[in-house]
């Protein structure tokens, strides 16, 4: 009946089914088990009439002409540009830290001479890591460096992965960037914005395939197996591609043990003003249990009476009912974790790992739409070659 099985219908399960059916005419069965199309992309009008992100807010931005344009095909585009600020003991300042950011801190008179050293040791326009800040000889530019290390990383970093600061690796440290720039934007990709309809119309678009067929609300365990090798549907040999895209652990049983993510939680809030945010993101770096509030009519431009925001609250992933996998806690041990049960999948030769969960990465949206794209060349190749 099929010829390709995708497990999940977020960004990676839907960009793959297309590319499967469109490219090379198969048949395509997408099992999702949730109710809904679209993953942690799914968003959906609450009972106030606002469009809300129900997992997080997404901002798509992209430098890759290819996925810009690929999903330009399924959605027309809301011009947005992501600001973030952050309320640092009550005074609002733009992250990434920048020279807009410096001036606020210091003053003018301060703000100049720190920004005309800065601009000498690395470029106007440059990306500069908080660790090479830290590494400079300047006393000025350390200072500079523990400013946003105390005010705009250390606490916030915390709170995100539960961490003391002896426990925070310096890698993470290593990509906290300070823009010599007055650019306010959290993102200087080419490409931004936000779906003109929302990621659900988008998703459904992409899925709208006369060779696709979603079983929503359906557990891959329910209808798969994976027994020595041989992937079985509904008890039957099945031969074709299958691209998962859920958790690898849970795929063979926790066989290994739980691999460790962070979790997050959600607090929605309604209120009849029209706005209560400068911005669409409000990062608390310093206080507050939860990391940022955001409110969503900023992010989509949608004209509406009232608003909704939500607070996010990390959490350690326990795989209680309701809890959901969001960020792969990526360290030595937990890599070799992954490594396990990635060679246990490696006999099921027809079988392709595909999305942060399934690799245990962590993914912007345009390098997941890459990943399946790339994907879909490969599987596209070995058919010619067959051939």
């Amino acid at each position: 009946m099929y010829d390709s099985i995708v497990i999940g219908s977020g960004i990676a399960g839907s960009v793959i089914a297309r590319e499967l059916a469109e490219r090379m005419n198969q048949k395509v069965l997408v099992l999702e088990q949730r109710e809904h199309i679209g993953g942690n992309c799914y968003d959906e009008y609450d009972v106030h009439g606002v469009l809300i992100h129900t997992y997080g807010p997404h901002i798509f931005h992209t430098n890759r002409q290819r996925v810009y344009e690929y999903l330009s095909r399924f959605t027309k585009w809301y011009d947005y540009s992501h600001e973030v600020v952050a309320n640092v003991h009550g005074t609002y300042i733009p992250v990434p830290f920048n020279l807009n950011s410096l001036y606020q801190v210091y003053g003018s008179e301060k703000g100049a001479v720190l920004e005309e050293k800065l601009t000498a040791c690395y470029g106007a326009g440059a990306r500069v890591s908080i660790m090479e800040l830290k590494e400079n000889q300047d006393p000025e530019i350390q200072e500079v460096a523990d400013y946003v290390y105390e005010n705009v990383f250390l606490h916030y970093t915390m709170k995100q992965w539960g961490q003391t600061p002896d426990e925070i690796d310096l890698s993470v440290m290593s990509r906290v960037p300070v823009l010599i720039s007055r650019d306010n934007r959290y993102f200087q990709d080419t490409w931004q914005g936000m779906p003109l309809h929302g990621y659900t119309k988008m998703f459904e678009e992409m899925l709208s395939h006369p060779l696709i067929e979603v079983k929503t609300s359906k557990k891959a365990e329910s209808v798969l197996q994976f027994q020595d090798g041989q992937v079985l549907l509904e008890g039957q040999p099945f031969d074709g591609n299958v691209i998962y895209t859920g958790p690898v652990d849970e795929l063979f049983h926790f066989w290994y043990g739980k691999l460790p993510y962070r979790t997050l939680h959600f607090q929605f809030e309604h209120f009849e003003e029209d706005k209560v945010q400068t911005h669409g993101v409000i990062n608390y770096t310093v206080d507050q249990e939860y990391t940022r509030i955001t409110e969503f009519k900023h992010l989509t431009g949608q004209k509406v009476s009232g608003t909704t925001i939500v607070k996010e609250y990390p959490d350690a992933y326990t795989g209680e009912e309701g809890q959901i996998p969001y960020y792969a806690i990526l360290n030595e041990e937990n890599k070799a974790l992954y490594e396990k049960y990635a060679t246990m999948l490696s006999q099921y030769k027809n079988v392709h790992l595909l999305g942060r969960l399934a690799e245990y990465q962590y993914y912007n949206i345009d390098a997941m739409v890459e990943k399946a794209l790339e994907l879909a060349d490969k599987i596209e190749g070995e058919k010619k070659g067959v051939k």
